[in-house]
């Protein structure tokens, strides 16, 4: 539930970390809104275990009558059963006689095929009845559990698109992705597997337990020694392979995270020829996957010999105890069959939650591993009611702005900066000065730490941030394409009802639409997410086309043209000045045809803004702008001259 600003309330954050009993009760906790249809579920379950568990009592009837029908023969018609036990007592067969007491026969009267065939067509019915059950019940957990993991997927995709970009910095992308495909995926599984099965065997404990003690509460409690000795061995093997399991999918992510990143960069690692170090770093991590899944599997696959040896302990007590009792009269054969029978389904139920109890763990810890990514810190809030300036013209303005990333290590300290419509800002200075982190707070992906940034005269932290972001244009140094046609690509910031001439234009501004009609199918060539088929230049007078579509009233080109040649540039530097026209537009470059041009020129240096004016009169005041031209332009200069 979001708690004050907008923010998760931490849940799994102060949490200790492999907190099965936590983790499990949160993920049943899901299942809530499937009350109804558990609830159904439940029912055909119980129905389903109450006819197979009466099943073997059936069967013991038919043995029963097979047994009584074969001892009946032998005997001289004419007898009642009493008189048949007392004859064996008077001549000194008690054993017999106490035998005979827990039998049902007749004397001279054979096996009753009639009987024994109802018997067992009532048992047929008992099964089959009890088999249509548990599919029915089977298809309502498929159907549970499904929508359970599909509003988990929802909820992971609904959080990403809420966590804040600090979030994401501080984390591998192949880690993150990970959290929401590899774990949800075995979330999945494990429900699926063992979900269905862990609710028919918990009922046909109950179940069974209910049917031993109607038959023979002496042997039910026979039965239920070993019930302790069971719960012991799963408690220990589970305590020692749980934290294994964490580690298994935490070293997942890890191992997904460094795949990621060596498939994204695989021409640099190829170029720079990190190959060797690439695969050494892959097999190390490898290994490491290898010996947490070993030691998880391993550890709770020990679970279920030691569960099997405890059920044929149970089946031996059970045999040993019913044997003498059948003897002593007290029960009859089939009884005791029955009662086996029931020993062995007694036994069956346990040893398989033993068995899914490394499946189990594998989920739990997946879920928590989600659970961790749903609790995140979430980006504040939108303010309600939200503000919003009457006319946007695109005035900013920066009022002694403060941020820093860390709390001991300020960035930006006491910066305060106007821009007026329509002129263009070109930001420059050294790596790490702060000019992407300007446009940053700008687009609010991060939050001031002191101080305000109006847009036409309402803090921005007023607005909401589609509102803000709607008016706003960027085009990145990284370019950012997504499967589909070049067309679709650039209509990706625009209406819906942009049409194809509007794409073309805009194709036409960022000087894209001659390269785009050179390729086979034109502006309906379909590229990758990588961009294959185009060079970086034409990647980035794509993304530059996009912007151009959108009509932003605030431009923002954080190094846009660095992956264009120097001709390229000058056209896009031609056709950004009449985009600019009314327009305010933020540049941050470090090559000379950006800078030039630009009305204002801020120079910055370790967050603050050390100098700032036209490109002359920055030059003529032979600072730090200077000194930053004589480095890095002058090469520049004259290749573009």
């Amino acid at each position: 539930m979001a708690g004050p600003g907008g923010r998760m309330a931490a849940g799994a954050s102060g949490q200790r970390s492999m907190d099965f009993k936590g983790s499990s009760t949160r993920l049943l906790s899901r299942f809530k809104p499937e009350r109804g249809t558990l609830w159904l579920m439940l029912t055909a379950a119980v129905l389903s275990v109450a006819c197979s568990v009466i099943g073997p009592k059936i069967l013991g009837r038919a043995t029963d009558l097979i047994f009584g029908g074969i001892i009946g023969r032998g005997m001289p018609s004419g007898l009642t059963k009493d008189q048949a036990v007392r004859a064996a007592r008077e001549r000194g067969d008690g054993r017999t006689a106490d035998l005979l007491s827990g039998m049902d026969f007749t004397p001279g009267k054979g096996i009753d095929f009639d009987r024994i065939g109802t018997v067992l067509l009532l048992a047929l019915v008992m099964f089959l009845a009890a088999g249509l059950l548990m599919a029915v019940s089977t298809r309502l957990s498929n159907r549970v559990i499904n929508r359970v993991v599909f509003r988990m997927r929802e909820d992971v995709q609904t959080k990403l698109s809420r966590l804040p970009l600090s979030y994401f910095d501080k984390r591998q992308r192949g880690e993150v992705l990970s959290r929401a495909t590899n774990d949800i995926d075995n979330i999945s599984q494990t429900l699926q597997q063992s979900t269905g099965q862990l609710v028919n065997s918990l009922l046909t404990i109950v179940g069974v337990l209910v049917m031993m003690f109607w038959i023979s509460p002496l042997l039910a409690l026979v039965a239920l020694v070993t019930v302790p000795l069971s719960a012991l061995v799963a408690a220990r093997v589970g305590k020692r392979s749980q934290p294994q399991f964490v580690r298994q999918w935490r070293t997942t992510g890890k191992l997904n995270a460094h795949v990621e990143e060596m498939y994204t960069g695989h021409a640099l690692v190829k170029v720079f020829g990190r190959q060797e170090e690439s695969a050494k770093s892959f097999a190390e991590q490898n290994e490491a996957l290898y010996e947490a899944a070993f030691k998880a599997q391993f550890n709770s696959g020990i679970m279920q010999p030691l569960m099997m040896f405890v059920s044929n302990l149970n089946y031996v007590l059970v045999a040993v105890v019913g044997g003498l009792r059948v003897a002593s009269g007290a029960l009859s054969i089939g009884d005791v069959q029955a009662f086996v029978q029931y020993s062995r389904q007694f036994s069956q139920p346990l040893t398989q939650v033993a068995s899914m109890a490394n499946l189990i763990q594998s989920g739990v810890a997946s879920a928590e591993r989600v659970f961790e990514l749903l609790d995140a810190d979430e980006q504040s809030a939108d303010p309600v009611p939200a503000e919003r300036p009457d006319v946007v013209r695109g005035r900013v303005e920066l009022e002694h702005v403060s941020f820093r990333y860390e709390e001991d290590k300020p960035l930006i300290e006491d910066l305060s900066l106007a821009v007026e419509p329509g002129h263009t800002v070109a930001i420059v200075g050294p790596t790490g000065a702060g000019k992407t982190t300007l446009v940053n707070l700008l687009m609010r992906f991060y939050d001031v730490t002191a101080g305000r940034i109006t847009l036409d005269g309402v803090d921005i932290a007023r607005m909401t941030r589609d509102d803000l972001r709607a008016g706003i244009g960027m085009v990145l140094q990284d370019t950012w394409l997504f499967g589909g046609t070049i067309a679709e690509n650039i209509a990706y910031g625009a209406p819906k009802d942009v049409t194809r001439e509007q794409i073309e234009e805009a194709a036409a501004a960022a000087h894209a639409d001659r390269f785009v009609r050179t390729l086979p199918e034109g502006y309906d060539t379909v590229i990758d997410d990588e961009g294959t088929g185009v060079s970086a230049g034409e990647k980035q007078l794509i993304t530059i086309a996009r912007a151009f579509l959108s009509d932003p009233v605030i431009l923002v080109l954080d190094e846009a043209t660095s992956s264009v040649d120097t001709r390229t540039e000058v056209l896009i530097q031609k056709a950004m000045a009449k985009l600019a026209h009314g327009r305010t537009s933020f540049v941050i470059a470090h090559r000379l045809s950006t800078i030039r041009d630009a009305d204002t020129i801020l120079v910055m240096e370790n967050g603050s803004i050390v100098e700032q004016g036209t490109h002359d009169d920055l030059l003529s005041a032979e600072g730090a702008y200077a000194r930053l031209y004589a480095a890095q332009f002058a090469q520049a200069v004259a290749e573009v001259d």
